[in-house]
Parts: structure tokens; C-alpha cells; sequence
């Protein structure tokens, strides 16, 4: 009798494929997006869904904080249609990065969850920034 990790047999290779590459269309990981940003190759928007309060506590460096529940149209206006959006929240024990998404997605935008959250990025060994700076005005 085999492991309960072989009792159910892996996907054909096929399926296999076609799972793997679309769960890579819809998130990205914390080393890919600090690797973006210390390589100065940032082509995508980093916006912290949390709360004004979490974000001033502590963010990813060049993340804008936009709040899951302020995503609308005019929030965006300013960012082109084409723009990537790449969310995150405080981590996997959090949805609000899923909410942000799924805003994005509905007001027909590009966007990426990166997995991890908050928690993530610092189990990383990866610093926050505790100030304000990079906040996005909303109404």
C-alpha cells in the first residue's frame, strides 16, 4: 500500500502542463517581484490591498496602497489599460488579495496575486517600509 501522497495518482502530463502554466498566469512569487524591483525591471503595478493602517505599519517598497474594497475605475484612471497589476495582502491566512484580483479582473484589467503576502515577503529574509510615501490617494 502506497502513501497517502501516491494513493491518488499525479495528473497525465498534459493536464499536468495545462494546470501549471495557467496557476503561473494568475500568480507570481515574492522572489520574482523583489527580483523586479532591486533589478530595476518593475513592469507592473505593486498594490497593497490592506488597510491605510496596515500599510503604514509596514509594505513592499514601491507598493501603492490601494485597498481591496477602493478598487474602482476611477482609483485606476491614471494607469493605462494595458498596466499589470500585481496584488498582495498580509498572506495566505488573508483574502483580501483575491478580492483585489478579482475587482482588477472585473474592471477588465491584467493582475497577478503574488503568494505570500506580507508573510511571505519577510520569511524571505525580505525588508518592509514603514513610511507613507508610496500611498495612492483615493476618494
Amino acid at each position: 500500500m502506497g502513501s497517502t501522497v501516491s494513493r491518488i495518482p499525479a495528473a497525465p502530463q498534459d493536464d499536468a502542463v495545462e494546470f501549471f502554466s495557467k496557476r503561473l498566469s494568475y500568480e507570481t512569487d515574492c522572489w520574482d517581484v523583489h527580483h523586479a524591483i532591486t533589478n530595476d525591471k518593475t513592469d507592473f503595478v505593486l498594490l497593497d490591498v490592506r488597510s491605510e493602517e496596515c500599510f503604514q505599519a509596514g509594505h513592499i517598497p514601491t507598493a501603492i496602497n490601494l485597498p481591496h474594497w477602493k478598487i474602482n475605475e476611477p482609483a485606476l484612471a491614471e494607469y493605462p489599460a494595458e498596466t499589470l497589476f500585481v496584488v498582495y495582502c498580509a498572506g495566505p491566512h488573508c483574502n483580501g488579495a483575491n478580492k483585489g484580483a478579482l475587482a482588477l479582473a472585473k474592471l477588465g484589467r491584467p493582475v497577478k496575486e503574488m503568494i505570500g503576502g506580507v508573510i511571505g515577503w519577510t520569511d524571505e529574509g525580505f525588508q518592509l517600509q514603514t513610511t507613507a510615501s508610496t500611498e495612492m490617494a483615493t476618494n
